[in-house]
């Protein structure tokens, strides 16, 4: 969301009886309102502590990235900053001198660099002997720990629209994650995280919702100079993302991250960029702790590039091989083989702004060939006026399979998509897709971001389902009805209540076409609450 200052923030026990309030009116689950007011307690104490540090040390500044749905970007590919300041020999001098800045708290939290505490100029924080273990003599060896916390409560009058055995569902999902990020001299890194992903009191617990205390990230990476440029290997348990999220992503939305068991290798030379890498995805289960595994039933490898400064905007594309032992899809199933084929052009020129990628897809499911295709664009335009309003449309399109059991699978798969690309509601899927979105985007302060769309959507052929997040087929809707789909309104705030917590809200009222109502569908309502904290 951009920086904020911490003198302009709303008590979080305000927040606290929202939650309750929405509770009581779902089903009076107080205990949930509870739990949420307790945690919201503890992270308020510790954000009270450092706003008030915040205003006595002007200098510092840090931030979490919040993935704000319509444009929250966090690429695996970006490059780590490492630079180590000489400490002056008087503490005056220094602190009329430095120029060294804590680091942000990052999206992804292996990309940050606290070596700059070995300089006394930087101002110290509570905590900071743990942001900063000195490993040796070498400024730039080191040990930092850190946490992330999420809360969101959630609820949801109509998942699948209401058909079938759906029911109205109010529940809380809680993400915890703790790190150790070890660095020896300017080359080695040992990155190492655990997550413990809960839900409370949702009807359908899925691998997306809960994941008992596991591995979520651990790797080891190597990074130096060759050639007049960088070089970097990375193995291990590890979270990748290009671009936009829209279909390789870290999968932030839902409450499981996705990992990736995977060789990562690149080379940076001037503005280009080349990445190899070969994965196996992680599989996540929830029965008990440390049972994720991965395997060569799924894997997914390729080969990527990056330039920068392609006209007034950034070029990249990536071939990958999507392996499955067992694709399932409504008119093939049977090994799947699928090559993904991908480019993007994004950047910007004033005040105008764009993305544009687009994918194709080929290969066999079974017996059955694949061809496949989607396009994701966004473009946005920033007025200079009060509140810095940005207006922007959004225009995606995926294939759907127009003629079932003719050896053709023509169904998009969206592969690892981030699950906030369109909203948080999971009402729409990047399957048979064509959708329309217009929205306005203003900050009535350095610290607020409000977001209002309304979103249009069809589906690309009648011969196919309608699909919700993560290929969830919508019963009795594939080769009949027509292609629309609905509308639906989606509002979303972002407050930086503090340099590291950032609370959400947003809200999506989805109104249902005619082919949904035929199949026993009905209007569908979505709203949730978040409390994001980051150390």
């Amino acid at each position: 969301m951009g920086r904020a200052r911490a003198d302009k923030h709303k008590p979080i026990t305000a927040i606290a009886r929202e939650y309750t309030v929405s509770m009581t009116m779902h089903g009076g689950r107080f205990e949930k309102a509870a739990r949420v007011t307790a945690i919201a307690g503890l992270m308020w104490t510790t954000a009270d502590a450092a706003c008030a540090d915040t205003l006595a040390q002007s200098t510092t500044g840090a931030s979490v990235v919040a993935d704000a749905a319509n444009g929250a970007t966090a690429t695996s590919t970006a490059t780590n900053s490492a630079a180590a300041t000489v400490a002056p020999a008087s503490a005056t001098a220094a602190a009329s001198t430095c120029n060294a800045r804590r680091p942000a708290v990052m999206f992804n939290r292996w990309q940050e660099d606290w070596s700059v505490l070995a300089n006394p100029c930087v101002p110290r924080k509570p905590l900071d002997s743990l942001k900063y273990i000195p490993l040796g003599g070498d400024p730039l060896s080191y040990l930092s720990l850190g946490v992330n916390l999420r809360e969101r409560m959630e609820t949801n009058n109509a998942a699948l629209f209401g058909i079938g055995s759906a029911q109205s569902d109010t529940y809380l999902i809680q993400r915890v994650e703790v790190h150790a990020d070890a660095h020896l001299a300017e080359h080695w890194q040992f990155f190492f995280q655990l997550e413990d992903a809960r839900a409370w009191g949702k009807n359908a617990v899925t691998p997306v919702d809960k994941n008992p205390l596991d591995i979520e990230q651990a790797f080891v990476t190597y990074t130096n100079s060759l050639g007049g440029g960088t070089f970097k290997f990375r193995v291990g348990r590890q979270e990748m993302a290009f671009d936009l999220q829209r279909f390789v992503s870290v999968r932030d939305g839902p409450n499981v991250r996705q990992a990736f068991d995977a060789l990562w290798a690149d080379y940076e030379y001037h503005k280009w960029r080349f990445i190899a890498y070969a994965t196996q995805p992680v599989q996540y289960r929830d029965a008990t702790v440390f049972d994720d595994v991965s395997n060569r039933d799924f894997t997914f490898s390729g080969v990527r590039f990056e330039r920068q400064s392609v006209g007034p905007g950034d070029l990249s594309g990536y071939w990958s091989r999507y392996n499955r032992s067992n694709g399932q899809y409504l008119d093939a199933h049977g090994p799947e083989r699928r090559d993904v084929w991908d480019l993007r052009y994004t950047g910007t020129h004033g005040r105008f702004d764009w993305d544009l990628e687009g994918m194709l897809q080929t290969g066999t499911v079974g017996n059955s060939t694949i061809g496949a295709w989607a396009f994701g664009s966004i473009a946005g335009y920033k007025l200079d006026t009060a509140w810095s309003p940005r207006v922007a449309v959004q225009l995606d399109a995926a294939s759907g399979d127009p003629h079932p059991n003719d050896g053709r699978v023509e169904t998009f798969n969206p592969l690892f998509p981030n699950g906030y690309y369109f909203t948080l509601a999971g009402y729409t899927g990047y399957t048979n897709l064509i959708h329309i979105k217009p929205s306005i985007t203003l900050n009535p302060t350095s610290n607020l971001a409000l977001l209002g769309s309304l979103g249009f959507q069809w589906r690309e052929t009648t011969g196919d389902a309608v699909y919700q997040q993560g290929m969830q087929v919508v019963p009795g809707t594939a080769g009949k009805g027509s292609l629309w789909t609905g509308m639906y309104v989606q509002l979303r705030a972002d407050w930086t209540i503090a340099a590291n917590l950032i609370g959400s809200i947003e809200a999506v009222h989805f109104q249902v076409g005619n082919s949904l109502r035929q199949a026993g569908g009905h209007n569908a309502d979505y709203a949730g609450v978040e409390l994001k904290y980051g150390w």
